[in-house]
């Protein structure tokens, strides 16, 4: 959820950065084409107003047109003397604006409706001469709206392209830093001696590799620490008890001392679990280490009635030994809770294969499925140590075990499969 919040908000800020822009390049592009189309209307006003000018001049005191039969000029182009017209013919729509021009003292434009007036005054000796044209606007207000039109549609396209290259982009960068992530992950449970070894970053993501890398440092150091502590302290606790039990099978045998029997099968029960933890620490996933699962979970059954039902011949990439002291604590877990029978299955999941130990006792409760891997979580007369002790084994050997609540006891094995079930 983050890493797709994180893509929203980079997206989002890449379609808004985008808009940004867009909106400025076509705002200024329209406010420069306005320029140059009213420029383009100007001079021709101007050009218009020049062709005519070149025909007014002055004869026996009288303001006249040198040429005139120019029937399309006289709706566009009018000439004032003293205030009144002598040449071309003013639609009535325009006709007020155009006299005001007309009586002006300067040169002039202004615009009414969609049409552009320019009035230039034109020097004749003894009189006022003002020629009059008009522009239409049309042409080039409609080439104005083609043009903003056209920049909003490329506009909202770039925008679109925008956020699609930043989502993948965003996409490409984040998947790398997923499956390191996973990479990283997966090594810090199962592999923690493995490294990225990219060498000098040359960019984040090796930045990244090396940070990951001393992380996968700190792990197994930690990892060897824990291995180191968990050694020593089965290493202290194997040696008083052996001492006791001998000490307490002297006493039994001389019969100086009546032992009860509880006493000897604790003491037992404790060196089991001690072994487990030996054995959980010790335990490392080696590559090429593979065991026959029937033959593996024969021994941790040794003569408690479990029963197997899978086929005799599955393969999988686990140590025998470690095999056995997984499978041990969660058989004395289902036979401690169990009513009458306790059983495993086996069933191919992908290359994978899952080991079912189930036995028909009350099972787990829902909310309690993963409290009961915690130290010293115990439904019965036990210490609490056997599924955690169970997966502190899955964990260091690459095996995951979960307990399912189920109308019975359930805990699921997944083990990584060499042969699948046939």
């Amino acid at each position: 959820m983050a890493v797709t919040g994180f893509r929203r908000r980079v997206v989002a800020l890449t379609v808004l950065i985008a808009t940004a822009v867009v909106a400025i390049l076509v705002v200024v592009s329209h406010v420069l084409l306005s320029r140059v189309t009213d420029a383009d209307a100007h001079d021709l006003a101007r050009t218009r107003a020049e062709a005519v000018a070149a025909n007014v001049t002055a004869k026996g005191g009288r303001v006249v047109l040198t040429e005139n039969g120019n029937e399309a000029l006289d709706e566009v182009a009018w000439v004032y003397a003293d205030g009144r017209l002598i040449d071309g013919n003013v639609p009535a729509s325009v006709v007020g604006r155009v006299e005001e021009l007309a009586d002006a003292a300067r040169s002039q434009t202004a615009t009414v409706g969609g049409s552009l007036l320019y009035a230039r005054q034109i020097p004749v000796d003894g009189h006022h001469v003002m020629v009059i044209v008009r522009v239409d606007l049309t042409p080039y207000e409609t080439s104005e709206q083609r043009s903003l039109t056209l920049s909003l549609i490329l506009g909202g396209l770039a925008i679109l392209l925008a956020g699609g290259v930043a989502h993948l982009v965003v996409h490409r960068a984040l998947r790398v830093v997923h499956e390191m992530a996973a990479l990283a992950d997966d090594w810090g449970h199962h592999e923690p001696g493995r490294r990225f070894d990219l060498g000098v970053p040359r960019d984040e993501f090796g930045e990244l590799g090396q940070t990951l890398d001393r992380l996968l440092e700190r792990v197994d150091n930690a990892l060897a620490d824990e291995r180191r502590l968990t050694d020593e302290i089965a290493h202290e606790l194997r040696t008083p008890l052996s001492v006791l039990r001998g000490e307490a099978q002297l006493a039994q045998l001389s019969g100086e001392l009546v032992v009860p029997e509880v006493v000897l099968s604790e003491v037992d029960r404790l060196d089991a679990a001690i072994t487990t933890i030996l054995r959980a620490a010790r335990s490392r996933t080696n590559e090429g280490t593979r065991c026959d699962l029937g033959s593996a979970a024969r021994q941790a059954i040794g003569s408690r009635p479990v029963e197997v039902v899978f086929p005799a011949k599955i393969e999988v990439a686990v140590a025998p030994d470690v095999a056995v002291s997984l499978l041990s604590p969660l058989l004395d877990n289902g036979l401690r809770h169990a009513k009458t029978r306790v059983w495993i299955t086996a069933r191919n999941q992908g290359e994978a294969i899952v080991l079912d130990v189930l036995d028909d006792g009350p099972g787990f409760d829902p909310d309690e499925v993963d409290r009961v891997f915690e130290a010293g979580v115990t439904g019965g007369d036990g210490y609490g140590l056997g599924l955690p002790v169970a997966r502190r084994i899955a964990a260091s050997a690459g095996v995951e075990v979960r307990a399912i609540a189920d109308d019975g006891g359930h805990v699921e094995v997944t083990l990584p499969g060499v042969r699948a079930i046939t």
